[in-house]
């Protein structure tokens, strides 16, 4: 049916699995918004980039004179301004950009749901903007472990990034479901494909 599609939020820690549930609801039926992809080709544009370097200045691009957003991270969680700033100037346009794609999936009849995939969808709001909430669960030295491996920090980093956004337990709180994603991905491909029968069929 063309129309308003039910639109399933994913919450969690840094590190802890919340892209791969996406991709798992994705691969289920769902259009995917992923934030993260959108802020990557954002930061690729003159306008962004030229933002970007007034706000932070010239160190914050890499060699190649493309943002460096190892570099830009650590620029923005130094400091609450810093996070302040970087906001400004980016989520205007990622929520700009979301609106658009949810807006396409509402076009196209064969996708059942869309699934927003937000770092920071209940810091901004965009909570609200979803009709169910998918809390993905982790241990702390599982989602450093994780961190590491993708070049995103030790644990003590990802805390700091953490310490900017809403504690996890309110996160797990205001969610509908709850994903444990502290094994392997058979076992979070289980959760999702449950959780989301349970969502289609009660529509």
């Amino acid at each position: 049916m063309i129309g308003e599609k039910m639109i399933i939020g994913i919450l969690g820690g840094i590190s802890s699995g919340k892209s791969t549930v996406a991709a798992e609801f994705e691969r289920l039926g769902c259009g995917l918004v992923d934030a993260d992809r959108i802020v990557h080709e954002l930061l690729d544009t003159d306008a962004v980039k030229q933002q970007i370097t007034a706000a932070f200045g010239q160190d914050v691009l890499g060699g190649d004179g493309r943002i460096d957003r190892s570099e830009l991270a650590e620029m923005v969680f130094a400091s609450s301004e810093g996070v302040e700033k970087c906001n400004a100037i980016i989520h205007p346009l990622v929520f700009a950009r979301c609106e658009e794609l949810i807006s396409d999936f509402n076009e196209c009849q064969e996708v059942k749901a869309v699934v927003l995939d937000m770092p920071l969808l209940a810091e901004v709001g965009w909570s609200e903007r979803c009709d169910k909430l998918v809390f993905v669960d982790c241990k702390a030295e599982i989602r450093a472990h994780r961190g590491a491996k993708k070049g995103a920090g030790s644990k003590n980093k990802l805390k700091k990034r953490e310490n900017f956004q809403i504690s996890l337990d309110r996160k797990g709180k205001i969610a509908d479901y709850t994903i444990n994603n502290n094994s392997d991905f058979p076992a979070v491909a289980g959760q999702v494909g449950r959780i989301f029968s349970i969502i289609i069929n009660n529509v």
